[in-house]
This record gives structure tokens, sequence and C-alpha cells, in this order.
């Protein structure tokens, strides 16, 4: 062939190898962008279903900006149980919805993402970085795992129950914030590879926070739905037994004899749960215990600096019992984080690197949305257009009746926090039973019980957003274990309410 012949032939296959050179950019394009769309499709769905709902009317009275607060609440729990993108995406696109959808003045928006409560997270995740610094979250595991043994069901049982009581008395956020550490210590000795204690992860992980959210009824001091309860009942209703008074007036130690046995009843349920939803890979973590011991034995005897921790976090522990209803949980919270800077005992670094702060982020937006339902007036509409269902089918009173309230109460208190879910349905219900014949004080132990069974999604409770700041958790694993802890939870409620209080005078 001659040299003629073959750049004829080269300029002849130059341009088919071209052609085939796009095409098959053109499908390894095809093919990505189908894979993205199968991987985001719940985010296209979601979007779409909101794009739908908006243009429907506004239902009868609601506000148009309340309709739009309900239609970016349908999509965002969407979004937080399927999880198609980061959560942190998800709180933005929150802030994003309340400038363009709801017309709010972005520097408005802003100021709600800031709580107190997102103080609260931001520095608890801080301290619990700062306890692990001082490798005092061993000591702590240690003492737990002297009293369970190695057995991997005992050891659940053992943090459920040092969780729960302890967040019976101080709260949830403190308890949460306190043994993360502890649990992440036995994760990590037991093995390096995530994969291989994914299941443990998640049963010792849970066992921190649903020990915390059933604890959170037991006593006034366990969350502050409760005390919104008490003053609903001091402030709307009497008790005609009481003519001294004239007022209901539940006190400590009549709340305790109440709600104290439904927790404890429900303690040994937990683990039961979660053993069974999730079975760990491994029975026993001798190889955890055995390497703990050995670091601590490296470690030696407790320094100046681990005393320094203790004392730092016994006085933050302090300030959040005596002095949180003057400061706020999260003003103690940032003290506390401030002071192991200053003194030395953990560094910036550290903080910075090892809180996940798309968790705070996360938080707030959805606390700024539950503002939003509650000052639009969606959360109220939603509420009585649901309550106006329960006459046409007979479960306006007796169990129906309290089988209801409970299941409208979980339903709200899964979307946003649950002192906000008491403090919009509290006159709901409490009105409800006297229109019903039920008594107020009984439908009000419901709803404030109710709404500590947020266990479907990651914002549902402060605990559970601390413990899915670790990263072995996914939105999927609270809807897995959430919905047979309503059950089951909802089943110990009805029967103590029907068995139980009718024995204290109820």
């Amino acid at each position: 062939m001659s040299l003629t012949s073959l750049h004829q032939t080269d300029d002849v296959e130059e341009p088919s190898r071209k052609a085939a050179a796009r095409r098959s950019r053109l499908g390894l394009a095809t093919r990505d962008f189908v894979a993205l769309l199968r991987e985001r499709r719940w985010f296209f769905i979601a979007m779409a279903l909101g794009a739908v709902l908006l243009y429907l009317p506004v239902p009868e009275g609601l506000s148009p900006t309340g309709y739009s607060v309900l239609v970016m609440s349908v999509v965002a729990v969407i979004l937080f149980i399927t999880e198609p993108i980061p959560l942190p995406a998800v709180a933005l696109l929150i802030v994003v919805g309340q400038v363009l959808l709801l017309g709010r003045d972005s520097s408005e928006v802003a100021q709600s993402l800031m709580s107190d409560s997102v103080l609260f997270i931001m520095g608890s995740l801080m301290l619990a970085v700062a306890i692990v610094k001082q490798k005092l979250d061993r000591r702590i595991a240690y003492g737990i795992v002297r009293l369970t043994g190695t057995n991997t069901a005992n050891i659940c049982v053992g943090i459920t129950t040092v969780s729960g009581i302890l967040a019976s008395v101080i709260g949830e956020h403190t308890v949460a914030a306190m043994m993360l550490p502890v649990a992440m210590t036995l994760i990590r000795l037991t093995s390096d590879n995530p994969r291989e204690v994914r299941n443990l992860a998640i049963v010792l992980l849970f066992s921190i926070c649903y020990g915390c959210a059933i604890a959170g009824i037991a006593t006034p001091s366990g969350g502050a739905r409760n005390a919104i309860m008490i003053g609903f009942w001091r402030e709307f209703f009497y008790d005609p037994l009481d003519p001294a008074t004239n007022k209901y007036l539940v006190d400590y130690a009549t709340w305790v004899a109440y709600c104290y046995p439904i927790f404890l009843a429900q303690l040994p349920l937990v683990p039961f749960i979660l053993l069974r939803t999730f079975k760990p890979e491994h029975k026993h973590i001798t190889r955890a215990v055995v390497r703990l011991r050995a670091q601590l034995a490296e470690q030696g005897p407790m320094r100046s600096s681990d005393w320094g921790a203790i004392i730092i976090f016994g006085l933050t522990l302090i300030g959040w019992i005596g002095f949180s209803d003057v400061i706020g949980l999260g003003t103690v919270a940032i003290i506390g984080a401030v002071a192991f800077l200053i003194f030395g005992l953990v560094n910036w670094e550290d903080m910075n690197t090892n809180v996940n702060w798309g968790v705070v982020l996360l938080y707030g937006a959805a606390i700024s949305l539950g503002i939003q339902m509650t000052d639009t007036g969606a959360a109220l509409w939603a509420a009585d257009k649901f309550l106006s269902l329960l006459t046409p089918i007979s479960a306006d009173s007796g169990v129906p009746l309290w089988i209801s309230v409970s299941a409208l109460t979980m339903g709200v208190t899964n979307t946003m926090s649950n002192g906000a879910a008491v403090a919009v349905l509290g006159p709901i219900t409490l009105n409800l039973a006297r229109a019903s014949g039920e008594s107020p004080l009984l439908m009000g132990f419901i709803t404030s019980v109710s709404s500590a069974f947020a266990y479907l999604t990651v914002i549902g409770t402060p605990a559970c957003t601390i413990v899915y700041a670790s990263g072995y958790l996914k939105p999927s694993h609270f809807l897995k274990a959430g919905f047979r802890m309503i059950l089951i939870s909802t089943a110990v409620l009805i029967l103590a309410a029907y068995f139980y209080w009718p024995l204290l005078g109820l």
C-alpha cells in the first residue's frame, strides 16, 4: 500500500474514531445522569410533590403562609427519612424555603437558627470531644463493663439503664452528651472497621437515645414538656377535690407516681427490641474490654488534667441543673466547652475536626421550621382537622380517644421538638378532654408522655441528634427501630392509663 493510500485511510478513519469517542462520552454522560436520577430519585419525588401541593388551593381556615409551611414540612420529612441528599443540605433548603416561600426576612430566619437549644447541641458535642480527648470515656465505659460483663446484650441493658436513670432526673440532653463518648469507645475498641461493627454500633447508640427518651417522662425535671403541661393544668382547669387551691396542682411526687412506672416498664423493652431489630455482629466484646483494660493500664492513675476535666464537667452538670432556667442550657454548655479550651485540656483543632457541625445546622433548621409552624397557625390547624375526624369514627371518648390523641402527639413530636409539640397541642387536647367528658389530668398525661415517643426521625429529640452525630447511624435506622418502639411504648401507655392510673384515683 502506498503512502498516499495510508493517508487517505487515516483521513477516513479519524472522523470515525472521533465520532466513536463522542458516542462513548455521550453514553457515559447518559449513564451518569441516569445513575444520578436513580440515586437522587426521592429528592426529585419530594420536590415534585411539594410543587404540586403548592399549586393546589389553600385549605379553608389556613393562611397561605401556613399552608406553605405544611408543604415544606411534608417535603422535609420525606427527605429526612429517605436521605437522598446530605441532611445538612436539607437544613439549608429549609432556610431558603422560609425566605422564598414564606417571604421571611433572611436576617429573621438566621436569628431563628441559633436558639438556646441549638447552642446546647453545639456545646454538648464540644464537651463530648473534650471528654474523649481526656480519655475519661474509657474509665466510664470500663466502670459499666465491670458491672455488666462482656456480653453485648448485658452491656446494652447497662447503657440503657444508666442513660435512663440519669435522664429521668437531669434531662436527656446532658445524658446523651455524656454517654456518647462511652459508647464510641466500646465500638472503636471492638473494631476500627465500621462495617465489622455496624449493628453493634447501632444497638449501643440507640440504647443511649432511646434510654434517654423513655426516661424524659419520669419526672417534671426530665423535660420541658412536663413543666409546660403542669402550667396548662394550673392555668386552664380546676380541681373540685381541692377547694383550698381550686387548681390542678401536680407536684413533683405526684408526677413521679403516675409516670415513673411507665419508664420502668419500658426499660427492659428497649434492649429487647434493639437486639432483635439489629443483631450485633459480636455477642461478646471481650476484645474491646481487654484493649480497654490495657489502655487504662498504660494511661495510669488519674492525672491532674483528668481531675480538672471531671471538675469542669461536674460544674457544667451543676450549672445545667441549677442555673439553666436562668441563663439557659445552651449558655451553660458553651461555658463548659470554653473552660476546657481556657485551661488547655483540649485545643480548638480537635473541636473543629471532631464536632459534626452539620448536625448543629440540621437541628437549628428543624427548630426554625417548628417556630414557623406555630407562628403561622399551621400546627394548630392540622391538630384541629385531625381531631375533627374522631367523631364520625366513634373515637371521641374512652380508649379510642386516648389512642388518637397519642397518635396525633407522636406525629407532631417527630417533626418538631417535644416541648413545642406539647405547647401547640396541650390546649387543644385538654379542651377536647373537657368537651368529651374525659379527665383533663388523664388527657394531659397522655399528651405529655406521647411527646416522648419521637423515635422516627433524627430531629425527634436532642438525644437522637447527638447520637446521629457519631456517623454510624442513618435516618433509615431510626425508622426501622422507631416504629417498633412506638408500638410498644403506646401499648404500655394505654395499659397504664386503663389499669394503673385508676388505682391512683384518676
